[in-house]
């Protein structure tokens, strides 16, 4: 490899680090590109212009997309940053405990504004979405040192500051967990919460991996499909979609080589439980991931985890290497003719590869833009072949439904939603927490009962789903949880997440928060979503200041209307769906001041 030509009078990198990373990456192509840019970046704090030349170089890859992608991502930098990296938290739970003091701390601190870098270039200030720690805001994730490390600190403020920046902060990894896991049942969640992870020996011990064993012993993958199926297992992501219907349209595909895709990139505000499950109990995700791809004859997996979860990747790899160690991973495992293997793939920043197509398109070094369908990915998904993906909390289920039957999995939940499901409540709440429920208990049991009630006010409203959720009010406490209860009551369980708010609590400044996250967040690839996202957060920046114009109650409406019509994917048409049910609950929060 030549050496890099750098600009008259910069000090030059050591590139001596570069060839191996190319070199490594060079066999895979264009699809190694995302992996390629983040080591790079992690050696030399960004993706310097000869770098990038080398990639494009190595991987066969056109250097004007090897900067699309870059730019893409909001943890990519084509430009020098600073040598500590701060990203707070300001989405809704972590804005209740003072996330927006923290943040202008940091700036003033730092002597900056939000989003840039100290003259010196020792220290960047950023506003973060959503970090996933919901539950123990405000969260913080702090990156630093060359090859840079990036670590999630939580119960951050103004005062813990210098800790923090000094790396002292109270960090999960070392404090121990700060994840409370409770509810009903503990069918899925019994590792959790633990402060640590699950080795696979304690795994195994308490059932694990038993399932995976009868599936290769005595059930060929059309059984292991057809268990799913009777299941009536509907997907945990937001979808909920058929599991099974997913699984045996692939299964079905002519074609091969085929794919499972385990989609972790959550990235919901106010949604924690895939983190919680894989940083707690990784193995019981993976072994429905390799049940799932015996089921429809993959050979590949790949696990698409959210670049903000340090902790998360660094688990989910141990227990990889565990499993290869024993005997899963790899060729004939556990000594049949069936060989699979996983690969981890991490994000950069972007909410919009939570969506299906969008994280293949990524995988396939690409920028995250959703595709059009049909086609579906059952029949054409990543690298154009048939793929399955579902998230993690619709594996974690996976092992028991295949080990204990269909039927036993089917009376955990009602006739029409099976199972158990995870709910991730925070906000104005004693316990914020992971909860796992069976499908029917009420809203008012896992508030009350479960949560321990509302703290600082009384119950003003409940954000169901995340972002693109809807407000629930008191009076519909006695909602049953299930996707059919809950849309009787004109509400979403989208993620499963549910923010608690008290009557302390101005919903304006929620929803300005909520449109700044889908304006931040939605890709620009097509106009609606692109231009109506600014154009929502702009009127709801006016309401939360309480000087909306005369007809932004309309403009917000055509503008939502428009959106959930004519977008492309899930994240256009659903960023009004937060607001639509708060204007509908309190119509007089949209009233102009002044008007009648």
């Amino acid at each position: 490899m030549s050496e890099p030509k750098m600009p008259a009078g910069a000090e030059p990198p050591d590139w001596t680090l570069l060839p191996p990373i190319l070199h490594r990456h060079a066999p895979a192509g264009r699809s190694a590109l995302l992996p390629a840019l983040l080591e790079v970046q992690a050696l030399y704090g960004h993706v310097p212009q000869p770098a990038a030349e080398q990639i494009a170089h190595a991987l066969a890859t056109p250097l004007a997309d090897v900067h699309g992608v870059v730019e893409f991502y909001s943890l990519l930098y084509n430009e020098p940053i600073g040598q500590t990296v701060v990203r707070v938290c300001t989405d809704p739970s972590c804005a209740l405990r003072g996330g927006d003091a923290l943040l202008a701390a940091a700036c003033q601190h730092a002597g900056v504004e939000e989003g840039e870098t100290t003259p010196d270039r020792t220290l960047t200030v950023e506003r973060s979405p959503c970090l996933g720690h919901c539950n123990a805001g405000v969260a913080v994730n702090l990156s630093s040192g060359l090859p840079a490390r990036t670590t999630t600190y939580v119960q951050a403020s103004p005062e813990s500051l210098a800790d923090l920046l000094a790396g002292r902060g109270q960090s999960p990894a070392d404090q121990g967990s700060e994840d409370f896991v409770g509810g009903d049942l503990r069918v899925i969640t019994p590792l959790c919460g633990r402060g640590r992870r699950t080795t696979l020996g304690e795994y195994e011990a308490a059932g694990g991996m038993q399932a995976l064993r009868k599936a290769l012993a005595s059930l060929p993958p059309e059984q292991v499909v057809e268990r799913v199926r009777q299941s009536e297992l509907l997907g945990r992501g937001g979808a909920a979609f058929p599991t099974g219907m997913k699984w045996e349209s692939a299964a079905k595909a002519a074609a091969t080589p085929k794919y499972f895709v385990v989609n972790a990139d959550e990235s919901e505000p106010g949604t924690f439980k895939d983190r919680i499950l894989l940083e707690g109990d990784p193995c019981r995700v993976l072994e429905g991931a390799l049940l799932g791809a015996y089921a429809i004859g993959a050979s590949r997996i790949y696990l698409y985890l959210r670049g903000e979860y340090p902790l998360a990747l660094e688990r989910v790899e141990a227990a990889l290497a565990e499993l290869r160690q024993a005997g899963y991973l790899g060729e004939a495992i556990l000594g049949s003719t069936y060989h699979v293997d996983v690969e981890v793939r991490s994000g950069a920043g972007a909410y919009i590869c939570g969506e299906e197509t969008a994280l293949f398109e990524s995988i396939e070094g690409k920028r995250g833009f959703p595709r059009i369908k049909p086609p579906f990915p059952t029949t054409q998904g990543l690298f154009g072949q048939p793929t399955v993906i579902n998230n993690v909390e619709t594996l974690a289920q996976i092992p028991y439904i295949v080990l204990h039957g269909p039927a036993a999995f089917q009376e955990l939940g009602t006739a029409e939603s099976t199972g158990p499901k995870l709910l991730c409540v925070s906000g104005d709440i004693a316990r914020p927490g992971l909860y796992e429920i069976g499908f029917g208990v009420t809203l008012r049991h896992l508030i009350e009962n479960l949560a321990g009630g509302v703290t600082g006010g009384a119950l003003q409203a409940l954000l169901v789903g995340g972002a693109a959720g809807t407000f629930a009010t008191p009076a519909e406490l006695e909602t049953p949880i299930t996707f059919q209860g809950l849309r009787a009551a004109g509400l979403t369980l989208g993620s499963g997440a549910v923010m608690v708010f008290n009557d302390q609590r101005d919903l304006r400044d929620l929803l300005r928060r909520l449109g700044r996250f889908f304006a931040h967040e939605s890709c620009g690839k097509c106009y609606p979503c692109q231009l109506g996202t600014q154009r929502q957060f702009e009127i709801l920046s006016r309401l939360a200041e309480k000087r909306l114009l005369p007809g932004d109650s309309e403009r917000l409406r055509e503008i939502g209307w428009t959106m959930s019509d004519a977008s492309l994917c899930g994240l256009g048409q659903t960023a009004a769906s937060a607001l639509f049910s708060a204007m509908k609950r309190w119509p007089e929060l949209f009233e102009p001041k002044g008007a009648a």
